[in-house]
């Protein structure tokens, strides 16, 4: 008997010393709510101390002109993902490509024009947590319709916080940040372009991070399960083309 409970106890504090060391890795990532989310840096020491997440919104933020945004000013930030700003790169090239146009090699080619009307779709000035936006209901836009906040540039985008389901309890599970970009103002509830947040409350000394949710495996029933995207750069790959042809795209330089 002895024995048997002895194996029992080393079994459980492994089992402990296990879940205790996975909860510490990359803590600002995971919808644990169990983190404090602070960070003793500014929201663009931040995301430099975040490379395998952040590496190439970095440069993008360089190449904008908009280190002093992140460094020095108070702001909320919607981080979006390195693979975010990827997938609209490359969505782009894609177009470029059957247009019978050069494609971009460097981010440089995108004028910082072009970067820096993007990033202010995500940045707002002040600081906001979870606590402090309105519940949104995708579903019942009438009940519960979110927002409208000015971001950087002076556009309206829409922000709530979803109150999912506890089974059969409505509203009494986990609570979700999403932003919204609206597409026709006359119309805001509808067609909303929906970026889910899939950390909140980052707290660095300048202001607050939510970083975006990167991507996610879409179970289809009789499938075996696939990658989904989550959120593209500029909230479509569309958008994100259309701003950057408006700027012109430079020309590989050597």
């Amino acid at each position: 008997m002895m024995n048997k409970l002895t194996l029992k106890a080393i079994i459980l504090i492994a089992v402990s010393t296990v879940l205790f060391t996975a909860c510490q890795k990359d803590k600002y990532f995971f919808d644990s709510g169990t983190q404090k989310g602070t960070y003793n840096g500014s929201i663009l020491a931040f995301l430099k101390s975040k490379p395998v997440y952040f590496d190439t919104l970095t440069r993008v933020i360089q190449i904008a002109g908009m280190n002093d945004v992140f460094d020095k000013d108070n702001i909320t930030f919607f981080a979006p993902t390195s693979s975010a700003i990827y997938k609209s790169v490359k969505g782009l090239n894609a177009e470029l490509r059957q247009n019978g146009k050069d494609t971009v090699s460097k981010l440089e080619q995108i004028k910082p024009e072009a970067w820096r009307e993007l990033l202010s779709l995500y940045v707002f000035k002040g600081t906001n947590k979870l606590k402090d936006y309105p519940q949104i209901d995708t579903l019942n836009m009438a009940a519960f319709p979110g927002q409208g906040y000015t971001t950087l540039s002076g556009r309206t985008m829409n922000i709530g916080v979803l109150f999912n389901d506890a089974g059969s309890v409505k509203y009494a599970g986990y609570r979700q940040l999403y932003i919204s970009y609206i597409p026709n103002y006359a119309n805001p509830k509808v067609g909303l372009l929906n970026a889910p947040v899939a950390s909140s409350d980052i707290a660095p000394t300048n202001g607050v991070v939510h970083v975006l949710a990167q991507e996610g495996f879409l179970v289809i029933p009789g499938t075996t399960s696939v990658w989904k995207s989550k959120h593209n750069f500029g909230f479509s790959t569309n958008l994100f083309i259309n701003t950057v042809q408006s700027y012109g795209i430079l020309p590989v330089t050597p």
